[in-house]
């Protein structure tokens, strides 16, 4: 049962420790803010925690501790200021995917008839500028949004990612902006010296950071959509990208042969180049390969894939690690294969 009063007094040079202990252990009571009362600190706790002499710690009782007011969620703030009928509220999305300042918003068929009104009220809180609705996810090899705009202006936008900026149109080309662990990951995984071939680079998603951060010697990032390679050639320029080569075209034909140091495949259906990896690898190298796979072929069918496509090439092939990204559909996930190959 709760102590309303109940409060751990430690000296400050342990209230840090003693803190993360007591939220570890459930017993921190986030109902009342600490407080520094001279040379200690007043940590309110749910119950007796028993001996904390280890903190140098003792347990007391104290009315004068301030209750925290707990602050309202962006998504209840939304509900409130979302001009639609009472009954129609609960149909309001609770996820949504800022681009910049541009918003990105499923909505149901509920919300059809009131779509500004909607769009206006999440403008209003999170701050954007543009709010475009999504009809149908990402569409054909040009990887294009499948997008309305309901609300706003320009949907061209930059968007700031681990010291990154990504220019973009976002309802012209992709961005996914819940790959950035995948993307942080690959910015300091190149070393100096190394020559990086990116298939599909898009507008810079791997190939921009890591040419930030990592610095390699050279990076080739090939783009077949002459809009997302416009955004490419802008994301170099305004990030200062000296050390990479934008190709447009067909990975298959713009990309050099026997050069690379290391190959990023992000394209989810990126099983028909894996022939052109081989032939782009030089003496040795990693290739980062993705794919939209079932959850019960996580562990076989990604590896078989590019294992029989290095043999096929007369390589070896090491397998270095298997990471789960994200869910991409029903059963199905988003995952990355690193692998080593060398003749």
């Amino acid at each position: 049962m709760r102590d309303p009063n109940l409060v751990a007094v430690v000296p400050k040079r342990e209230a840090e420790r003693l803190r993360r202990h007591l939220r570890q252990v459930g017993l921190l009571d986030s109902g009342r803010k600490i407080a520094a009362r001279g040379a200690t600190v007043l940590i309110p706790i749910s119950r007796h925690p028993g001996n904390l002499s280890e903190f140098a710690a003792e347990i007391a009782e104290d009315e004068g501790l301030e209750e925290r007011v707990a602050r309202p969620t962006p998504f209840e703030l939304i509900a409130n200021a979302v001009a639609v009928e009472p009954g129609l509220k609960r149909f309001l999305p609770d996820k949504w995917e800022m681009i910049g300042d541009v918003l990105v918003l499923k909505l149901p068929r509920e919300l059809d008839g009131c779509k500004v009104a909607v769009a206006e009220g999440y403008a209003r809180v999170l701050g954007a500028k543009t709010v475009l609705q999504d009809v149908a996810g990402i569409a054909g090899d040009w990887r294009v949004p499948q997008v309305e705009k309901i609300w706003g202006g320009s949907t061209e936008t930059v968007h700031l990612a681990d010291g990154v900026r990504f220019k973009l149109d976002a309802a012209k080309v992709m961005f996914s902006s819940g790959n950035l662990p995948e993307r942080m990951r690959m910015a300091r995984i190149s070393r100096p010296g190394e020559t990086v071939v990116d298939m599909f680079s898009g507008i810079g998603y791997f190939a921009i950071p890591m040419a930030v951060h990592s610095r390699p010697e050279r990076i080739y990032a090939c783009e077949v959509n002459p809009v997302a390679f416009h955004y490419l050639e802008e994301n170099a320029r305004i990030n200062r990208v000296e050390d990479l080569t934008p190709l447009l075209g067909d990975c298959r034909e713009t990309a050099p042969e026997g050069v690379a140091d290391r190959i990023i495949m992000g394209y989810l259906r990126a099983q028909g180049f894996l022939d052109k990896a081989m032939m782009v690898a030089g003496p040795e190298a990693v290739l980062h390969y993705h794919e939209a796979c079932p959850n019960e072929l996580i562990g076989t069918r990604p590896w078989s894939t590019v294992r029989e496509a290095a043999e096929k090439a007369g390589r070896s092939i090491e397998q270095l690690q298997l990471r789960r990204l994200k869910s991409y559909a029903p059963g199905v996930s988003h995952i990355v294969l690193d692998a080593r190959v060398s003749r």
